[in-house]
């Protein structure tokens, strides 16, 4: 086992007395490296650089800038920041800057704890891609997956684990989860996870570590009993909070927004559908990563865009000449960074595209404010996968103006839209072209046919010269995860007032569930919204009303997430005991 404190040194500012109350205000932040600053500037380890560079990442976010500093140094650390403002890898570089380089032992040098397994996934896999030149061992322990491999992850010897407080707690109680020489623990979105009810899982977990460790927690809100807990186990903490920035006063710009939800491997042909529908005069689309920037560029060429690249792998004298042939028109479409983009005032730009959703809500701000300008109309156009709903509801928050989520268009819209632009350009063929040298074609050809017929099939061979394929496949209709709204009572004993089994709630059909265990057992509903959003892809929102007798416990979810919460539930555990779960049954 490690000794406490072995992934690098507590910094001065860091170490108390037991006796001293830790305020999670107390503490002043080293000077911050100024914006524009690289990830070099931050002092991180060639092998960290080398993987950053490799990704394509340019410049580190205002929470990134903030935070690897002082959490390199050990220093424990209260970040408040939104869902994609960069936050993970605010703290995931400096917990593998901290980590030794010779690491014999098997036990896992730093812990993260997450609300749901898919942030678990999100998390390790970045660690496994920041980390790879230094052998960083990342093993993620989460619900949904057979404890067994795990258990033989884990076995095998870890530097970080990345984990949910359910699993996490399961794993510690079989004695196979050992945090005796944890030197840092990362709670990552704590308000998630007490929303969740993993309060006591949480206590239960800080409770095993070592006194002398680093602790970090971040959280987009600071509700009361978070900033409590912060207050038990954090010790003398720098405090930071990301500020938005105000837009600059005057004209607001006239921006069209407009969302749409897609898959991520339907999200280039989605793009494609979208410009099809638009038809910009010259649009900028926005990507996190150089090489994003590379495949995308090369994909739009494909599909028959005049497409450009531009990122700050490229030399000035090739950045020029990108911006002479889109300001020429030779190009219409700009792939880019934003830090390649910084600054370019494009006069006949149309449109902006977030190919993902932008990494924090002032990069929204600053990128629609491309177009728009000077009482022009613009279009901001944003391609969201359904987990990112969180983040797109904080930039309307921001921007204080509703982004519209629509449906990508189909097939039949973009015939539709095809024909329409065939129809305006032949309009506009007939108010200004000189037609009299095709009058003779005309009229020899009305000599066997209708007139109509005539002008019909003249119209489909403009129509096939300019217009795309009409082989195109249909893209499939994904929606985002609905928000389901706070009750009185959701925190507390739920039984009162439920619906009937089987009747529509706020997220669509529920069913009743029987859990095999109850108030002599020490269940209570934040045990069992835990339990359920831990090892399952529901999140504690989702799930409905919860009656506790003394013997059983009765839970509405979404019907058609019933089945899932049964075998994820029969192969965990509530409260460190194996339970039955099935459906209520109906009465007879």
């Amino acid at each position: 086992m490690h000794a406490p404190g072995t992934i690098g040194p507590m910094t001065p500012e860091a170490e108390t007395t037991p006796e001293a109350e830790p305020t999670p205000e107390a503490g002043t932040a080293p000077t911050a490296p100024d914006e524009g600053a690289t990830f070099a500037d931050l002092g991180l380890r060639p092998e960290l650089l080398a993987a950053l560079s490799r990704l394509g990442y340019e410049e580190p976010t205002p929470i990134q800038r903030e935070a690897i500093p002082p959490m390199a140094a050990g220093r424990d650390l209260l970040g408040q920041a939104a869902t994609g403002t960069g936050k993970t890898a605010a703290y995931a570089l400096p917990v593998l800057q901290r980590l030794p380089d010779e690491r014999p032992g098997g036990d896992p040098l730093a812990l993260v704890l997450v609300p749901t397994r898919e942030l678990a996934i999100q998390v390790s896999e970045a660690l496994h891609r920041y980390g790879r030149d230094l052998g960083a061992r990342v093993v993620p322990v989460y619900g949904g997956q057979p404890i067994p491999r795990q258990l033989r992850a884990l076995e095998a010897g870890v530097d970080v684990v990345v984990a949910t407080p359910g699993r996490a707690l399961d794993l510690l109680q079989r004695g196979s989860l050992r945090l005796g020489g944890v030197a840092t623990v990362v709670l990552d979105e704590g308000d998630e996870m007490l929303d969740m009810g993993f309060a006591e899982d949480l206590e239960a977990l800080l409770d095993e570590v070592p006194e002398e460790r680093q602790t970090v927690l971040f959280s987009a809100t600071m509700p009361r009993r978070l900033d409590s807990m912060a207050r038990r186990h954090l010790r003398d903490p720098l405090r930071i909070q990301v500020a938005r920035e105000v837009p600059t006063e005057g004209e607001a710009p006239r921006v069209r927004q407009t969302a749409f939800v897609v898959a991520r491997a339907a999200k280039a042909a989605a793009l494609g559908r979208v410009l099809d529908v638009e038809s910009p005069t010259a649009a900028i689309v926005f990507c996190r990563t150089r090489d994003e920037v590379d495949d995308l560029t090369e994909t739009l060429n494909g599909r028959g865009y005049r497409a450009e690249a531009l990122h700050g792998g490229m030399s000035q004298e090739q950045r020029d000449r990108v911006m002479g042939r889109l300001r020429g028109g030779t190009a219409e479409l700009l792939v880019a960074t934003d830090v390649a983009a910084r600054g370019l005032d494009v006069e006949q730009l149309t449109h902006v595209v977030n190919y993902d959703v932008p990494a924090a809500a002032e990069t929204y701000v600053h990128r629609i404010g491309r177009v728009g300008r000077a009482g022009r109309e613009g279009v901001a156009i944003t391609l969201v996968e359904p987990r990112a709903h969180r983040m797109l509801k904080t930039i309307e928050r921001v921007t204080g103006a509703p982004i519209k989520v629509e449906r990508v268009p189909t097939v039949a819209d973009l015939r539709a839209r095809r024909l329409e632009l065939t129809r305006a350009a032949l309009r506009e063929s007939l108010l200004g072209d000189d037609l009299e040298r095709f009058r003779g074609v005309v009229e020899t050809l009305t000599d066997e046919f209708d007139v109509m017929e005539v002008a019909l099939a003249a119209v489909k061979l403009a129509h096939e010269a300019t217009g795309g394929p009409d082989d195109e496949e249909e893209i499939p209709e994904v929606t985002l995860r609905p928000e389901r709204p706070r009750r009185d009572g959701d925190r507390g004993d739920r039984g009162q007032g439920r619906p009937p089994r089987g009747r529509s709630g706020p997220g669509g059909d529920t069913e009743r569930l029987f859990i095999g265990a109850g108030r002599s057992a020490g269940v209570r509903p934040g045990d069992l919204v835990g339990a359920i959003a831990g090892e399952t892809g529901l999140r504690g929102r989702d799930v409905g009303a919860i009656e506790i007798a003394e013997r059983f416990s009765l839970v509405e979810v979404p019907a058609a997430s019933a089945d899932e919460v049964i075998a994820a539930l029969k192969a965990s555990s509530v409260k460190g005991r194996k339970v039955t779960v099935r459906r209520e049954r109906s009465p007879a």
